[in-house]
């Protein structure tokens, strides 16, 4: 957990610490990366306002190295804060003053979807059109070249994919990719749409169409 407040950084660690998670704690970037980079951590919490290094500039670092789920605290109402996480590669924020119990299902929900897939991949790889899905590593070829896609954004894909020329519904990709419920004005699973978009290409039609009122749906590309 990177926060430089200290006083919600305790509370937040004695809750997580009382359901049964082992927490780190950094109160700055620079010790915030050294901890999630030297030691075998699991998900990483990461606040946005931070005294020496912006949370931003950290996750940025973070993604050049590792894949390591991250889940942004950023300051209620601060729409483009999302944004920028989610563009640099963030897999899921919440508000701040945050709910102990909240944080503790988001990420409950992260960890259940990767140990779901380490447990029922298998190995063999699977094409779609110009790409192609590595299950074991977890990875996505377009034309042979690896796409560099977060955690969740290979959750989305790897559902649009296996439902491809058909709808899929926003509250199922939500609840299939993300772990969660889709809730009023969360723009959570719009962002990781817009980044594969631009990851995969700007194909003409769109490979990932948004059907208006219902969900996406995957075409692939001929």
């Amino acid at each position: 957990m990177i926060e430089d407040d200290d006083e919600l950084r305790e509370l937040l660690a004695r809750y997580l610490a009382s359901q049964g998670f082992s927490v780190r704690e950094a109160a700055n970037g620079r010790d915030g990366l050294a901890l999630a980079l030297g030691q075998d951590c699991d998900i990483v919490v990461l606040d946005i306002m931070l005294p020496d290094i912006n949370g931003l500039d950290v996750l940025r670092q973070l993604r050049g190295k590792t894949h390591l789920p991250v889940i942004l605290l950023t300051a209620r109402g601060d729409e483009t804060d999302r944004i920028v996480g989610f563009e640099v590669g963030a897999d899921d924020y919440i508000p701040k003053p945050c709910n102990p119990r909240e944080l503790v299902a988001r990420l409950q929900a992260l960890l259940r979807r990767i140990a779901w897939d380490q447990k029922t991949e298998v190995d063999a790889s699977r094409t779609y059109g110009d790409l192609r899905v590595e299950p074991g590593q977890r990875r996505i070829y377009q034309n042979d070249a690896p796409v560099e896609l977060t955690g969740t954004e290979y959750e989305v894909l790897q559902v649009l994919l296996a439902h491809a020329g058909s709808v899929v519904r926003k509250t199922d990709l939500m609840q299939w990719a993300l772990g969660r419920r889709l809730e009023a004005y969360d723009r959570t699973l719009d962002m990781h749409i817009s980044n594969l978009r631009k990851k995969l290409g700007n194909d003409d039609p769109p490979r990932i169409e948004t059907v208006r009122g219902l969900g996406y749906s995957y075409r692939i590309p001929t």
